[in-house]
């Protein structure tokens, strides 16, 4: 019977071994070619139709992405009153409009645009509490679908609302810079205490209720972000950024100097270094602590509405937990 063992087997060896490696280096060369990262500078905005006609008419390609914060900012900035017209509105939601349609949970904003986007919402503070808070807050929902313009309220000032997905999106894509993170959150403070001081003393039920319930819901929210961002960094790396954003929060140059939410940065300044971050979690039920303190409630209404915070803070958490 004929021997059918090749002749050369170390040849036949090295002959398979060579196909072998040639298929992986192929399937290494597609891996690299698809791997890698091949979003659009400035996240395709500059070349966005929309952005370009409602941010400016200077937008286009080859613009730094510096650049295009820096006049994202100043088209959608409001007066000294806080009012937005409504191309300064639009002009904001075309761009947040943008970057949500890039993929749902999956947004990667170029660093630039990070700071100059955190900007520009802390400019709408009060619908980004709404949209935050999400109670009672039918003209955000009603309007928040990409062709609805922004709304006008009673005052004369226009609102920016988009999709709770696409803010999210955004807000975890910022947040990846600690200090943007900060602003944001320390804007939702400020806002918070303005909110909590003008509730009516005579108020009960749903009035009194309502407000530090919406707040600690947007608190919440801004919990979840920060978590979602951390995990996804190392253990010193995520340290690094919490660090980063106590000690903007503890920056005295850009604290509010009165009232509830200076009130509640002054207790965050003198808690223990190792127990700071872990009392930002609590914000919501802290500030109506103080606020209820300050309207003398008394501790069986105190204690409902505590428990009733308590809860909105944790099921906005939940909502969008990592």
């Amino acid at each position: 019977m004929p021997n059918k063992t090749p002749r050369h087997p170390r040849k036949a060896t090295a002959v398979i071994v060579l196909g072998v490696c040639l298929a992986l280096l192929g399937g290494i060369g597609a891996w690299l070619l698809l791997g890698r990262d091949t979003t659009p500078s400035c996240n395709g905005l500059p070349e966005n139709d929309r952005v370009r006609s409602s941010v400016g008419q200077d937008i286009g390609p080859g613009m730094s992405c510096q650049a295009l914060g820096e006049a994202i900012v100043k088209a959608s900035t409001g007066d000294a009153q806080g009012r937005h017209s409504l191309t300064q509105a639009q002009a904001l939601k075309d761009v947040l409009t943008a970057l949500g349609a890039q993929g749902s949970g999956e947004l990667t904003l170029d660093p630039a645009l990070r700071r100059p986007l955190a900007t520009a919402l802390a400019d709408y503070a009060p619908d980004l509490h709404a949209m935050l808070g999400g109670i009672g807050v039918q003209d955000f929902v009603t309007r928040a679908a990409p062709e609805t313009p922004p709304w006008k309220s009673d005052d004369g000032t226009y609102h920016l609302t988009v999709l709770t997905d696409t803010l999210r999106d955004v807000l975890h894509a910022v947040a990846q810079d600690p200090h943007s993170y900060a602003l944001l959150r320390l804007t939702e403070t400020r806002t918070t205490g303005e909110r909590l001081a003008a509730v009516p003393a005579d108020a009960e039920g749903f009035g009194l209720s309502v407000p530090p319930t919406e707040s600690a819901r947007a608190l919440g929210t801004l919990d979840a972000i920060a978590e979602a961002v951390t995990r996804d960094l190392g253990t010193s790396q995520a340290q690094a950024w919490r660090t980063a954003v106590l000690d903007s929060l503890a920056d005295d140059s850009a604290s509010p100097t009165d009232g509830l939410a200076a009130a509640w940065l002054r207790g965050l300044r003198s808690t223990a270094e190792e127990e700071r971050y872990e009392s930002l979690r609590t914000q919501g039920v802290e500030m109506t602590r103080l606020w209820a303190q300050q309207r003398k409630m008394d501790e069986q209404t105190r204690q409902g509405l505590l428990a009733k915070v308590e809860r909105g803070a944790l099921s906005a958490y939940r909502e969008i937990e990592p």
